[in-house]
């Protein structure tokens, strides 16, 4: 028994691999006879290269996503991208003539498991279990962007450079579409100093929120922290024009014989070098605009076109070769160049490497902390000392021979350990304070001093006898200067220098209209180019907020409406309308006593169509019923035909009875006892026409949950309203407001109003 059944075990298990594999075949080979690349593109299997194409760019620009509106458009137009991508490709198509292979790594469909779904669901495997390779190309592995990455160094890396992004995915066919136009712009485009980054949206899905893409294939441009989509055809000249839009307009000056003594005169106020390009193009390279935005700090571009007719005297008096691209370099000397370089072909690193040596004046001007921390580092070891001799002095003309003098004599003596440097004492006054002690400078003076930490401590020393520019001057300096570095110890004085001011900053309302013109854009943008499908949930959160706001207005203004008093006669029982009174803005609701003083007035000799609205009380629940009655009527409060009023029956407590038994109720009295004559009435609520004289009462019935109150007037009785709960007594005072106001509660009425007097109603009902 034991032989025959490990002889069996074997043969079921190839039954079960056997009709494993054949359902497997047959959901392949049905996914594959579904999605014919021939049919898609509506062309027989002898079609040629050329017939493929046409009706490649027939369908693509039939099913274009942004023209075709239809749901089915986005995947028809991926069938449409897959199948001439098999077909363009001799190999593919061969392969998926002899086999039906459409894709070295997938069977093909509009989902990424289409081939094995019916398996799927059979069997509840995942495509991962036949270990799909992913379609991402290799080459862009090297420029994969992380959210952490993205955030510590290419934000702060695009106000030096541009960055061109890609955002793709797994199994994203039409970014196998442009993946080659890709290639060349990339192969293009990162020599020059363009920064390269891909995205995957599957697995950085936070980083593309952060960009705000949502959809793939999307190229992003990124500088200055500013997010740009591109939303043109993919090919290279845009990609490449696409990048030189990012970039500032005024970067490089176009300069010329009328305009180039200006521009090198210009060192002086902008406080930087001047930089000449001469080429024979006649835009400006891309290169060198992008040379100019990563020192558009340090130094001025401009740009002389030699094809030009107006610059004769530029290739004169400089002496250009105009067979080679020539870059010249000025500093304070407008009439001789500082440096000079001239090749055939500029290469980035060169071009880089020649502004970065140069992008300093002889003596620059302090005007900023970022200028002050590269020219006068801090100290970190002892071989590498630098000190700083910074020159004190004013803007006016009279310190202008000293500042001449101060600069030829750096220029003459040169040191490596040395920097030169002056500052407006006018514009710095924080730093001078700190230099020259809280003293107050009557001429020129020189510092001495070396940076010892970043907080700002230093040691200096102050030149004695001042800065005038004479020679005795210059020879006193330059022997401190030489006792310096036999002597480091010659620097004494310690100080804290304080942060300085940035002279060049934007003033704020520049600053602010800025930011406000790049919002501006960028919501243009994105109206203009956005996926309406990824807009719609906040159109309609702005339109339903809108609805929301305008349905409460006009809420509000038929509510008003609704608040103007409906009176109808007692006879006719008719629902006439009395003219609107006018109606009063208040946030109050005024409550008056009904006393001896005050009684005649607001009840017995009351205006005709006026009513008083009264609320009977005790003092023990004075306070919470005022409150509560407050907030029911408030909404009431606007009409000048309602008062209101309250009745203190712990003061008057025989005026509740007289009231209800000279309206005829003598059989509910009767059927009280002598105690229960002035039954607990707290809560109660009478509106009251001293003119018609009748009455309307709302009354709290307990009912089992202790929140509901009677509008029918006093037939129920009112024995069992006291064990109701007193802040719930007049819960349903609201409801009975309206009624009174339509004029549908029932009106009682009586021969002639009660006095106040206790002594009166007592007597009144003993008789």
């Amino acid at each position: 028994m034991t032989g025959w059944s490990t002889g069996r075990v074997p043969w079921k298990c190839h039954v079960v691999v056997a009709i494993f594999l054949l359902m497997l075949t047959v959901d392949v080979v049905k996914a594959t006879s579904e999605y014919d690349p021939y049919k898609i593109l509506g062309v027989s299997r002898s079609a040629g290269q050329a017939e493929i194409k046409r009706a490649y760019k027939k369908l693509v620009r039939e099913w274009h996503p942004d023209k075709n509106k239809d749901p089915k458009a986005e995947d028809m137009f991926i069938k449409i991208s897959k199948s001439y991508e098999i077909l363009s490709n001799e190999e593919r198509r061969a392969n998926f003539d002899r086999y039906g292979q459409m894709d070295e790594n997938q069977p093909f469909g509009q989902s990424h498991h289409q081939g094995f779904h019916g398996f799927h669901r059979s069997f509840y495997f995942d495509e991962s279990f036949f270990h799909f390779p992913r379609s991402r190309d290799f080459a862009d592995s090297k420029y994969m962007l992380h959210h952490a990455q993205f955030n510590s160094e290419i934000l702060p890396d695009s106000y030096k450079r541009p960055y061109l992004i890609k955002v793709t995915s797994d199994w994203c066919f039409a970014c196998i579409h442009i993946e080659p136009v890709w290639k060349e712009a990339v192969q293009e485009l990162e020599p020059l100093g363009v920064g390269i980054g891909v995205v995957d949206l599957g697995y950085e899905r936070r980083l593309a929120n952060q960009l705000g893409a949502y959809r793939t294939p999307s190229i992003i441009g990124l500088v200055n922290g500013r997010v740009t989509f591109f939303h043109q055809v993919v090919v290279q000249e845009h990609l490449r024009q696409f990048v030189e839009d990012l970039l500032p307009q005024k970067l490089v000056e176009k300069v010329n014989d009328d305009n180039y003594l200006a521009f090198l005169e210009s060192w002086h106020a902008e406080n930087k070098p001047g930089l000449l390009l001469f080429d024979r193009v006649s835009d400006v390279p891309l290169l060198y605009k992008l040379t100019a935005f990563s020192f558009r700090d340090y130094v001025r571009f401009g740009y002389v076109e030699q094809g030009d007719t107006h610059i004769t005297q530029l290739l004169q008096q400089f002496n250009i070769n105009t067979f080679a691209p020539s870059m010249l370099l000025f500093k304070e000397d407008t009439q001789k160049p500082a440096d000079i370089i001239q090749a055939r072909g500029m290469k980035r690193q060169i071009m880089n490497e020649f502004v970065s040596n140069n992008k300093f004046l002889q003596v620059p001007r302090l005007v900023s902390q970022q200028i002050f921390d590269e020219l006068c580092p801090v100290k970190q070891f002892h071989r590498r000392r630098k000190y700083c001799v910074l020159l004190i002095t004013g803007e006016d003309d009279a310190f202008l021979p000293g500042n001449k003098a101060f600069l030829d004599f750096a220029s003459a003596y040169k040191k490596d350990v040395l920097r030169f440097a002056y500052v407006y004492q006018r514009k710095q006054q924080p730093l001078c304070q700190a230099l020259l002690q809280n003293q107050a400078a009557v001429s020129p003076q020189v510092v001495i001093l070396e940076r010892r930490s970043q907080a700002g401590r230093v040691l200096f020393r102050s030149v004695s006898g001042g800065w005038n520019g004479s020679e005795e001057d210059k020879h006193r300096l330059h022997e401190q200067l030489e006792l310096l570095q036999r002597d480091p110890s010659y620097l004494t004085t310690d100080a804290t220098l304080p942060e300085l001011n940035n002279e060049m900053a934007p003033i704020f309302i520049v600053q602010w209209l800025s930011a406000v013109f790049d919002y501006i854009l960028q919501i243009y943008d994105g109206l203009l180019y956005s996926n309406w499908r990824e807009m719609m949930p906040i159109l309609s959160l702005i339109f339903s907020a809108l609805f929301i706001l305008f349905g409460t207005v006009i809420i509000q203004a038929f509510s008003l409406d609704l608040r103007n008093p409906v009176l109808s006669s007692p006879k006719t029982q008719s629902r006439r309308s009395l003219p609107p009174p006018k109606m009063r803005k208040i946030d109050f609701v005024e409550v008056t006593e009904l006393t001896d003083v005050t009684y005649t007035s607001n009840l017995v000799k009351l205006k005709p169509g006026h009513i008083n609205v009264v609320l009977v009380l005790t003092n023990a629940s004075k306070n919470t019923l005022l409150r509560k009655f407050a907030k029911e009527v408030f909404s009431f409060s606007g009409s000048q035909t309602l008062h209101f009023s309250f009745l203190n029956a712990d003061k008057h407590r025989h005026w509740m009875a007289s009231l209800l038994r000279s309206a005829c109720f003598d059989q509910q009295s009767e059927s009280h006892s002598d105690d229960e004559d002035s039954p607990d009435c707290a809560g109660y609520v009478l509106a009251l026409n001293g003119h018609k004289k009748y009455f309307c009462l709302f009354r709290p019935v307990f009912t089992g949950d202790n929140h509901s109150g009677s509008e029918d007037g006093v037939k129920r009785g009112y024995g069992r309203a006291t064990s109701i709960e007193v802040h719930h007594k007049l819960d349903r005072l609201g409801l009975w407001m309206e009624r009174l106001m339509e004029g549908t509660l029932p009106r009682i009425q009586v021969p002639v109003w009660p006095t106040l007097d206790d002594a009166a109603n007592t007597n009144a009902s003993a008789s």
